[in-house]
């Protein structure tokens, strides 16, 4: 086995990548499932082309989503290289999910019978990297007495064991509701099926980087999940995008009044 140090190649690259470093806004975007890229060591661990293009690899169009509500809202976007088969950086390495052996109906032969040295490997190279690197721009702002809104965003597959989904777009929060609240108002008068904590809530682990970061800080936090087939192509992901940070822009300025509004 290769060095902790060495998991990924130069081929690889980086395990984080970071759009819009410069930005001014306050929104800072986050994609836990952007790709489905393996580390080359990896193969293709052992599942088919079929899996490795699935939901199961990636959240399919949430990174094509994130990268245009950053232009728009003069965001920054911070997001994973790898895939979530590798490790899921929305769960914490005491999750048995942040590895999974089975992923729906799918068995994922290079994740069977892992010992604690890979494990950790996959913890150090990829899970501490990225969490750190939000924690790092959070701190940086809050230096610079600059505001943070935090804001992951995710797609769901529209079937899921056999079961559809009717629900179009999700706002997930966990214990802080006050920007899903908003954003929940405010979307009714629009033209998704917008619902709360839906196709996943607090209860199945799905908000682990709010906990992580939002919460402890108070800041304003969102997770947004978006039906994947709704964002299959250029021109979903364009009215998804619009949509959201449309939505993002009303919302904040909501609360922004309704505050100064308690303070005057």
């Amino acid at each position: 086995m290769l060095a902790q140090t060495e998991m990924l190649s130069k081929a690889d690259g980086e395990a984080v990548a970071v759009d819009n470093p410069d930005a001014a806004g306050d929104v800072l975007l986050v994609c836990e499932h952007a790709s489905r890229r393996l580390p080359q060591r990896y193969g293709t661990l052992g599942l088919s082309e079929e899996a490795l293009s699935s939901h199961i690899a990636w959240d399919p169009g949430a990174l094509a989503v994130a990268q245009l509500m950053a232009r728009q809202l003069d965001a920054t976007l911070i997001y994973q290289r790898f895939s979530r088969l590798i490790y899921d950086c929305n769960r914490p390495p005491e999750s048995p999910a942040a590895i999974r052996d089975v992923s729906e109906i799918f068995r994922v032969p290079g994740n069977e019978n892992l010992n604690n040295a890979e494990r950790s490997l996959r913890t150090s190279s990829l899970y501490l990297p990225f969490q750190g690197r939000i924690r790092e721009e959070i701190a940086v702002r809050r230096a610079h007495s600059r505001e943070t809104v935090l804001v992951t965003i995710h797609s769901f597959t529209p079937v899921y064991f056999g079961r559809k989904r009717e629900v179009e777009i999700g706002i997930l929060h966990d214990r802080d509701s006050r920007l899903a609240d908003a954003m929940l108002a405010a979307a009714s008068r629009h033209l998704y099926r917008v619902e709360r904590n839906e196709p996943y809530g607090p209860a199945d682990g799905v908000t682990h980087t709010l906990e992580l970061h939002a919460l402890p800080a108070g800041l304003l936090n969102v997770m947004i999940e978006i039906r994947n087939d709704l964002i299959a192509d250029e021109a979903g992901q364009v009215v998804a995008a619009d949509f959201l940070s449309q939505l993002l822009r009303e919302s904040i300025s909501a609360l922004t009044k309704q505050n100064n509004n308690g303070c005057a």
